[in-house]
This record gives structure tokens, C-alpha cells and sequence, in this order.
């Protein structure tokens, strides 16, 4: 016989992982304890299986609640999509975003692909450059909404997934073992490069300049072998690969954040935004991304 699977209860689950406790998700959800409690009751007859186990007020996950979680996370974004799609006004126009060119191949394909066929009448423009000079535009009314890559989220932001920044180079390279080490850093706008310079004169290492110029001439000196470079771990291409030498200065992680303008926000704009935070949601936030961080206390942008 077939069942349906009632979306409040799987938020009711969600809530008690992502906080551990009934009192938790009891918050989280703005529902009693006891409303909580009878929703993961319900949950566990539908299934015919125990999804917890109990200690004292903490609860944690059995095999079939790990199981569960990542189903529910997708049917919970699934449902969300399909509402806000069909409650939402019928969109056209333009929106402009703004996207980091080192990331903009690996993210945005899908998310273009899956807003083009919600909202065809909504053409998307894009604009790809360094994280500072997006964020001025957005400052400047230049472009709606703005991807960025950084070591912190401003205050109007919210930040989709945190990453390494690694060293890659050129596959079986040997660029990685010369002295001085032959660096290729992009722009000086680069939002990495203050990181990779410090990080380079923390760890004392000699180091000398490739490619200043753009992404495609960055990646063609690595595939050259002729120096190596800093990329996001889920941006580097296929062609290249992850240096791992204790040698490199180790470099920090950074984070894929989100920002819309503090006020005269576009309805298009926080459409697209629902679906790129969605995407995201989806493909990485589930699995092993930390969960949504608030804001760091740094620089606001401009209204």
C-alpha cells in the first residue's frame, strides 16, 4: 500500500538532528516539546523503526535515522522549491548576478539551468570578477545579487558553503619543488591573495611571480607546470590536481557567501537567491558543510 510522508514531520526530525535535543527543535520550530515528541513518534510508526537513541534529554541518530536524514533534507528542499514556485508571482525581466570567476564553471550551470526552466520569461545576466569589485558593484546598484569568496560573511550576507584553499598545479608537476617557488596568483583584486602571501611569508618561503592576469591564463601556467596556484578544493579543474607537499604553507579556508543589497532588494533577486541557496542546500550543506553561519562582525556594505 502506498504512504504518504507527512513534510512536518520530517521537519520535526531535521530539527531534532540539526539541535540534538526535542528542546531544540521545540525552539527551532516554534511548536511545545510535546508537539515535537509526538511528530517523531508519528515518524518512527510510519516507518516501522526506531530512529533514535535516547540518552537522557540528548538524542542521537541510528542506522535508519542516518539513513533518513539525507532523504529529508531533499524532500524538504524539494517541497519548499515546488511551493515557493507556485506561489510566487509570475516573474520577468532581468536579473543581474554576480559571481567570482574562479567559481562561476563549478556552481552556476545548474542553478542557471534549473531558474531558466522555473522563470523562462526572467533573463539572468551575469557578471564575473574578483569578490571586492563585485561587492562595489552591488554597493554601486550595478548588479542585483552577488556570489563572493571570503574569510568571513558581512553583515547582510550569509554564507552557502565553506571550502579549503589548497595548492594545485599540473598533473604528475614538479613546479611544487622549486626554489624559489613559482607562483601564479591572478588579479590583484584576487581575494585569496592576501592569504596566500601572508601565508607564504609566515611559513618563510621564497617565493616568485607567474601569471598576474586572469583565470584562463592562471590555469594555463599550471598546466604548463611552469608554477602553482590557489583554487577553492571543489573548484579545481580536472586537468589539474591537488598539490600536497609539506613544503607549501598550509592556506586557510574560506567561505562561498551570498549577499543581496540591504535594502531595494528586486523580487527577481531574492528568487534567484532562493534558488542558488537551494542549489547549494542540495549538493553540499547536507553531506559535510557546516551548518548556515550568522554573519562575522566586519565592514558592512553600503545601503
Amino acid at each position: 500500500m502506498r504512504r504518504d510522508i507527512d513534510i512536518a514531520l520530517l521537519r520535526a526530525f531535521v530539527a531534532v538532528v540539526e539541535t540534538g535535543s526535542v528542546t531544540g527543535a521545540a525552539a527551532l520550530l516554534n511548536l511545545t516539546q510535546a508537539a515535537v515528541s509526538q511528530q517523531l513518534k508519528r515518524l518512527e510508526e510510519l516507518f516501522g523503526t526506531q530512529l533514535f537513541e535516547r540518552h537522557h534529554k540528548r538524542l542521537s541518530l541510528r542506522p535508519d535515522g542516518e539513513r533518513l536524514i539525507v532523504h529529508a533534507h531533499r524532500l524538504i528542499a524539494h517541497n519548499d522549491e515546488i511551493w515557493g514556485a507556485m506561489s510566487a508571482p509570475a516573474y520577468e525581466g532581468e536579473v543581474r548576478l554576480g559571481v567570482p570567476t574562479d567559481i562561476v564553471g563549478v556552481f552556476i550551470p545548474p542553478i542557471l539551468k534549473r531558474f531558466d526552466k522555473a522563470w523562462p520569461r526572467v533573463r539572468v545576466s551575469l557578471k564575473c570578477s574578483t569578490t571586492p569589485q563585485l561587492l562595489e558593484a552591488l554597493r554601486k546598484g550595478d548588479i542585483d545579487l552577488t556570489l563572493t569568496t571570503e574569510q568571513a560573511c558581512r553583515p547582510h550576507g550569509e554564507t552557502l558553503l565553506e571550502d579549503d584553499l589548497v595548492w594545485a598545479g599540473a598533473v604528475n608537476g614538479m613546479a611544487h619543488r622549486r626554489d624559489p617557488l613559482p607562483i601564479s596568483l591572478g588579479r590583484d583584486t584576487c581575494e585569496f591573495r592576501p592569504s596566500v602571501l601572508k601565508a607564504l611569508r609566515d611559513g618563510k618561503r621564497d617565493w616568485r611571480p607567474v601569471c598576474e592576469s586572469g583565470m584562463d591564463a592562471l590555469k594555463a601556467s599550471l598546466d604548463a607546470d611552469v608554477a602553482v596556484g590557489p583554487f577553492l578544493r571543489r573548484t579545481i579543474p580536472d586537468y589539474l590536481r591537488r598539490v600536497d607537499d609539506p613544503r607549501l604553507p598550509r592556506l586557510p579556508r574560506f567561505l562561498i557567501n551570498m549577499y543581496l543589497p540591504s535594502a531595494r532588494q528586486s523580487e527577481i533577486a531574492v528568487e534567484l537567491a532562493r534558488h542558488i541557496r537551494a542549489e547549494f542546500d542540495l549538493r553540499f550543506r547536507r553531506t559535510n558543510a557546516p551548518e548556515r553561519r550568522k554573519p562575522m562582525p566586519v565592514a558592512a556594505l553600503a545601503s
